[in-house]
């Protein structure tokens, strides 16, 4: 799946941008243009007047960096949400699960989601598969998402670059548009 699909019926979800993410405990991460395209896709979506639902991690893990009690769980610079624009608080990798987020995109009318945020081999990939299977369009923005290195069980690492170039693969196979924050800003400025 290539084509960024039309976007009138569409919901944009940031997934997890909270500043937890940029302790050095999550270790080394891809992409240093999350942010840039990130705020990019906020601005273009805010001025379009489409909705907007924030997803945010309230982890349950005791010493967990994303826990209401932590410093880390507020949400990096950029990208707080604004006056009448939803959280949605989730306390598992999907954002549906334990939520009322489809409750709301069907109230809403919506046909489309498009993600972005951290990471894209957890919250965002787990995010989009679970979207797809419940009928919505998924679109995935993949330079607005970041992976972070994971050991691979083998006394090795695999880098986060390897994790997100397969996971946006295996999303494109099944699950999702994958496209650029160019790509979706461009369909505003048409």
């Amino acid at each position: 799946m290539n084509e960024t699909p039309n976007l009138s019926r569409a919901a944009l979800l940031p997934v997890d941008l909270q500043r937890g993410f940029d302790l050095p405990s999550w270790g080394r991460r891809n992409n240093p243009d999350l942010d840039a395209n990130g705020q990019r896709l906020l601005s273009a979506w805010r001025r379009a007047g489409l909705p907007l639902l924030h997803i945010r991690h309230d982890s349950v893990e005791p010493g967990s960096t994303l826990a209401p009690s932590h410093p880390g769980h507020a949400f990096r610079p950029g990208f707080e949400p604004r006056e009448g624009e939803p959280v949605v608080a989730k306390s598992v990798n999907c954002a549906f699960i334990g939520t009322d987020l489809d409750l709301r995109l069907r109230r809403l009318g919506i046909g489309t989601v498009v993600l972005f945020g951290f990471s894209t081999d957890m919250c965002v990939s787990t995010t989009a598969r679970v979207a797809a299977n419940l009928g919505y369009r998924t679109v995935m923005v993949g330079d607005a998402c970041a992976c972070f290195d994971l050991p691979d069980g083998a006394g090795g690492t695999v880098a986060a670059e390897e994790l997100h170039r397969a996971h946006l693969a295996t999303l494109a196979a099944e699950f999702a548009t994958v496209t650029t924050t160019s790509a979706v800003v461009e369909q505003f400025e048409a």
